[in-house]
């Protein structure tokens, strides 16, 4: 057990190839024009370029997971591994991953750059500031904020009524006590006194904007039409009306670029964007998606937490504003979670313990059932762990084979890509059969907000019904009024389960689902839905992942692990 190496010690000892070779793999050349390095081994590839590749017929491979517990299901390793799995096999093959936010890097869980032998590197500017886009998206929402009480310092020429400033400011990092906050406080000369917050940069409207929109002209437009306020007569003031639009987009204009890396392997990665999918839609962006797409012909990308969740968003809000169809499925299981949803404690997980883990199976089932009504064919990846015994395997293995779908174990922590080789075949056969045209919606357009609800809360949720106070009730009536309607909705409520209450494991029916906010993202083009305890601004742990990181006698990062 001693030769087992660290995450981070791996990451240490990778033979980093230069980025302007990676990107030659998949034919963007070196010259001026096509890309900007950020230093040897991260570049941007620009936005110029990209418009002028041709579209091709590639596979995109979504990689979700069953409800996450303490235990760890590993999708961005699984992720990588599989995309390094397909190389492996001779496939032309792309990651594509959300960018880490400090706010967990530094609060609960650390680094998400993968883990093992399937990683993207290099993993210490990746989890911390990268190339910057955060921070961007951050100054660009605090630029919004700042304007908002310029305008009303100057007079309020459009008459913004300050209770109904609907614009909050955000910072990356887990800071609870910033969620509620009065400002221009010390009299006239600062401004006008009010209440306002803060919500986490992944979970601003901005993030959002950005990770969905194909142009910078599309940015600047979806930026333009933020409803920021309302008057004293409750009309809507939106972001343009203040001229806010431009500046902001200046300020996103570098960023809006993806972000080129490499795995282990030296195979290519696209790291860009990074909402959560508990607070926000939880996917990358939609360019950097579509750019992959155009580079090879199998693109991997995940979204974030449970399928209940991140896939749920990625095909209803991310496929249809990028109009992509995904070719296949991964849904990712460990023997540890699901013997967590069987009622084991984390530190009970190492020994074998064949009823807990089937009676943790119907999470599992539940997610499968819940990628089918979306018409897409799932194949279940075990990420294996090294307390796993032969007999856990088989039950997940004949569990699947009764469910009539394709599971393969995964050694990519231990074993990188030839760890996938399984998982990689099993994805190409699905891929050949070519059933993009099969995808659907789980809900139309036109269907009522509530309806949308609904149909999220019974079908992927399990819940008996949907419950909301008037007020919440009156606030969607009134933004179908105003033009609203056809925007998909977009949940925030735990991770944990499939309920709003993160201690109900399994599959849990016949819960209610309580709306406690709605939120109108007039500029992203969707309604967010806070459900539950669900914070916009996380705090930190009693043990944050920040006491332990720091810089070693050698001035390397220790801790991001």
């Amino acid at each position: 057990m001693s030769d087992i190496k660290s995450d981070i010690e791996i990451a240490r000892a990778a033979k980093m190839q230069p980025i302007k070779d990676i990107l030659a793999k998949v034919g963007v050349p070196d010259e001026p024009g096509a890309f900007s390095p950020m230093g040897r081994h991260i570049a941007k590839v620009n936005l110029e370029y990209i418009q002028k590749l041709k579209e091709k017929k590639s596979n995109l491979i979504l990689v979700t997971a069953i409800t996450p517990t303490p235990a760890g299901e590993g999708k961005t390793t699984t992720s990588v591994g599989l995309s390094d799995g397909l190389n492996k096999i001779g496939k032309k093959s792309i990651v594509c991953l959300r960018e880490p936010s400090l706010g967990p890097s530094f609060g609960m869980k650390g680094g998400a750059a993968g883990g093992g032998y399937a990683q993207v590197v290099p993993m210490e500017q990746i989890n911390l500031h990268f190339t910057g886009d955060f921070h961007a998206i951050t100054s660009a929402h605090n630029l919004l904020s700042a304007l908002i009480d310029n305008h009303i310092y100057w007079g309020n020429k459009l008459n913004i009524d300050t209770r109904r400033v609907v614009w909050r400011r955000v910072v990356d990092l887990n800071d609870r006590a910033l969620r509620s906050i009065n400002i221009n406080l010390g009299g006239i000369a600062n401004g006008f006194p009010r209440e306002d917050g803060f919500d986490i940069t992944v979970a601003s409207e901005i993030m959002a904007i950005f990770c969905l929109s194909n142009t910078l002209k599309e940015l600047e437009e979806k930026i333009g039409n933020i409803t920021i306020a309302y008057t004293r007569e409750k009309k809507p003031v939106y972001a343009k009306d203040i001229n806010a639009h431009g500046a902001m987009t200046v300020l996103l204009k570098d960023a809006l670029r993806p972000n080129f890396t490499q795995t282990l392997e030296n195979n290519p990665a696209i790291i860009h964007g990074g909402p959560f999918a508990n607070i926000a839609h939880g996917c990358n962006s939609i360019i950097a998606t579509k750019t992959a797409l155009k580079l090879s012909d199998y693109v991997v990308t995940e979204a974030g937490f449970g399928a209940d969740l991140g896939a749920e968003k990625f095909l209803d809000i991310k496929c249809r504003k990028g109009n992509i169809k995904p070719s296949c499925v991964v849904l990712v299981a460990t023997i540890r979670a699901l013997k967590m949803h069987g009622g084991i404690k984390k530190e009970d997980l190492k020994k074998e313990n064949l009823e807990a883990l089937k009676k943790g199976l119907p999470n599992l089932e539940r997610h499968i059932q819940n990628i089918k009504k979306f018409n897409l064919e799932v194949v279940v990846a075990i990420n294996h762990f090294i307390t796993d015994t032969d007999n856990e395997i088989k039950i997940i293995q004949d569990y699947c084979k009764k469910l009539n779908i394709g599971v393969s174990l995964c050694k990519h922590w231990s074993n990188g890509g030839e760890g996938t080789k399984d998982l990689a075949n099993n994805v190409v056969k699905i891929c050949e059969k070519g059933n993009q045209n099969k995808f659907k919606f789980l809900y139309q357009d036109k269907e009522s907000l509530w309806k949308k609800i609904e149909k999220i809360a019974k079908e992927i949720y399990g819940a008996s019904e949907v419950v909301a106070d008037t007020k919440v009730r009156d606030q969607l009536k009134q933004m179908e009024e105003n033009g609203f309607g056809e925007f998909p909705v977009c949940v925030a409520k735990t991770q944990y389960s499939f309920s709003t209450d993160p201690n109900l494991k399994g599959a849990p029916s016949g819960h209610v689902l309580s709306i406690r906010e709605v939120r109108l993202s007039s500029g992203a083009e969707f309604i967010v839905i806070i459900c539950g305890a669900i914070m916009t601004m996380p705090g930190l742990p009693k043990k944050p992942a920040a006491d332990v990181i720091k810089l070693n006698k050698n001035g390397e990062v220790e801790g991001l692990f």
